[in-house]
């Protein structure tokens, strides 16, 4: 895939990320349950690859902290940066360099991009004195959004495949 393409399609996979918290929260369903912007940035990290997924992951929560006020800018942000970040370097990494399973890369970015989320937020409470307890977010995090870990084992896999199927013939 050429590099123009990975771009216009890395541009999409942040345009969705931004529009589909909004359409959650337009519904009145909550972003920290369903968490809908993690998706298109899992799909665009497995698919696009470890660099296009890490620019779409920390792209994302930046630009649609300042167009749209979601995530907050702080101290949700940074953290959200770090995390979706992680989430496309690591599931491009293993899924597209390392040839590692669909599932099994899946399983990688989710766990090490929470944990990138933490580092940063123990970072900000160390540096800016900010009153949270990055262990118990961290924890919060991860059982809050079990019912979008879930969805995303799911939904993930299925939107790859169908990407692969569909753009890389």
């Amino acid at each position: 895939m050429t590099r123009i393409r990975k771009m216009l399609i890395g541009s999409v996979f942040i345009a969705f990320g931004i529009i589909l918290p909004v359409v959650f929260h337009l519904t009145g369903i909550t972003g920290t349950i369903l968490l809908p912007m993690h998706i298109p940035v899992l799909i665009a990290g497995l698919f696009l690859g470890a660099r296009a997924g890490l620019a779409v992951g920390v792209l994302t929560p930046i630009i649609s902290s300042l167009t749209t006020g979601m995530p907050p800018l702080m101290p949700v942000m940074p953290a959200m940066a770090a995390e979706l970040g992680a989430y496309g370097l690591v599931g491009g990494y293993f899924y597209k360099n390392k040839k590692s399973s669909l599932l099994l890369s899946l399983f990688l970015a989710m766990i090490l991009g929470r944990l990138a989320s933490l580092v940063i937020n123990y970072g900000l409470v160390l540096v800016l004195n900010i009153g949270i307890d990055p262990f118990y977010y961290f924890g919060a995090s991860v059982l809050k959004g079990l019912p979008e870990i879930i969805i995303q084992f799911i939904t993930v896999p299925f939107f790859v495949k169908k990407l692969e199927a569909a753009i890389c013939r």
